[in-house]
């Protein structure tokens, strides 16, 4: 069967997922445990992930990025989250929210600025979620004042996924005289500091903390788009970024199916490898099948993002693909540790981890009852998009 370049088989998408795969099999896997006991990102592996193109995906060769597409950003964070969930949301929020928001919204200036330094050696983090800010995405308190030529921001965010490995934000602050607004801002500027680490259940290899500004001085060569089309400029990065939970919730569960499978072949109960039992084969071929149709999902709404068909279809896509990856990734995780019993109760394997990474893919990025309140909106009209 012939494949088009932005099909996951096509051969340039085979090699590109072999090479993510064997990295994240050799580089990443073995530091995993302690990433999640540290809640850290292992410093000897930043590096590594630039210099393999993991961070650059889509960054176009010019600005020194690996000039990939959008189907191999999304096989990355697959690939990556069947090892280590984790460190595959710090891949996406890296790639997906603030290095393609830049891409794809930023003034040509700006992408000379900030594009070669997110390819090569500086890490992108997300600021928007706020304390009454999460699912109502634009409550804002964070204000940007005007102040002589630039703005001062001050407020505080929340749940920032990356914070504490980060070197830029992208930040969301609400004008004083004006709508939501999107500035670049380094993490090393004036009145910025990184508050409480959080401690969350799971993917914890994010490194995820609340972020301060107080009276931050920003340029207006540091806002991105018009004074006010924050909102545009987020919900655009938000689209792509539900396809990109969805790519970690269908690794996430595809490396929990192969960890239960494996198990299930060499663990003997009662004279027989468990693996011969009815009842360990449906539930492992049952997450099987669902993980099928995710995946399928997952790579028909890459399709629609890719060619840039009807923007209301394609929120509706995005939508149903997060909110099915999520739910086939919870079952998955939750059947890996059954069958592993006793042992996958235990943080001797991965397979808890992958259950406690798992919840979050229900929560972050739009929760399920915000996705179907959009699916419902795109489908039978009832005026709500989210």
């Amino acid at each position: 069967m012939t494949t088009t370049p932005d099909h996951p088989d096509h051969p340039d998408n085979r090699k590109w997922r072999e090479h993510v795969r064997r990295f994240a099999e050799q580089e990443i896997a073995p530091l995993s445990a302690t990433m999640d006991k540290t809640a850290t990102l292992d410093p000897t592996l930043r590096q590594r992930l630039f210099s393999s193109g993991l961070m650059s995906v889509e960054i176009p060769r010019g600005y020194g990025g690996a000039g990939g597409t959008l189907c191999q950003l999304i096989l990355t964070i697959e690939e990556v989250a069947r090892v280590d969930p984790g460190v595959a949301v710090g891949i996406h929020v890296h790639n997906v929210l603030v290095a393609g928001t830049l891409l794809r919204h930023a003034s040509g200036d700006q992408r000379r600025q900030y594009l070669p330094q997110l390819a090569t050696s500086r890490i992108g983090a997300f600021a928007l979620s706020e304390e009454q800010a999460g699912s109502d995405a634009f409550a804002l308190a964070t204000t940007a004042r005007h102040e002589g030529t630039g703005y001062l921001l001050t407020g505080r965010k929340r749940w920032t996924s990356n914070a504490r490995n980060a070197d830029l934000l992208l930040a969301f602050a609400l004008l004083d005289d004006g709508g939501p607004t999107a500035f670049v801002v380094p993490v090393d500027a004036p009145g910025v500091s990184l508050d409480h680490r959080v401690e969350q259940l799971g993917v914890r290899a994010a490194a995820t903390s609340d972020v301060v500004f107080d009276r931050t001085p920003v340029r207006t060569a540091q806002r991105v788009g018009p004074p006010g089309g924050g909102q545009t400029v987020a919900m655009a990065g938000l689209d792509l970024g539900r396809l990109g939970i969805a790519a970690q919730m269908v690794g996430l569960a595809q490396g929990a199916l192969e960890a239960a499978v494996g198990y299930s072949r060499h663990r003997e109960q009662f004279g027989s490898r468990i693996a011969d039992y009815q009842g360990v084969q449906f539930p492992l071929a049952a997450a099987a099948a669902h993980l099928a149709a995710a995946r399928a999902l997952l790579y028909q709404a890459v399709d629609l993002c890719t060619r840039g068909t009807d923007p209301v279809e394609l929120m509706r896509l995005t939508a149903m693909a997060k909110y099915v990856a999520s739910e086939v990734a919870e079952r998955a995780a939750s059947v890996a540790v059954e069958t592993l019993g006793g042992n996958g109760y235990t943080d001797a394997y991965p397979v808890e981890r992958f259950y406690r990474d798992a919840k979050a893919g229900k929560i972050y990025e739009g929760t399920s009852n915000v996705l179907l309140r959009t699916i419902a909106s795109t489908l039978i009209g009832t005026g709500r998009h989210d």
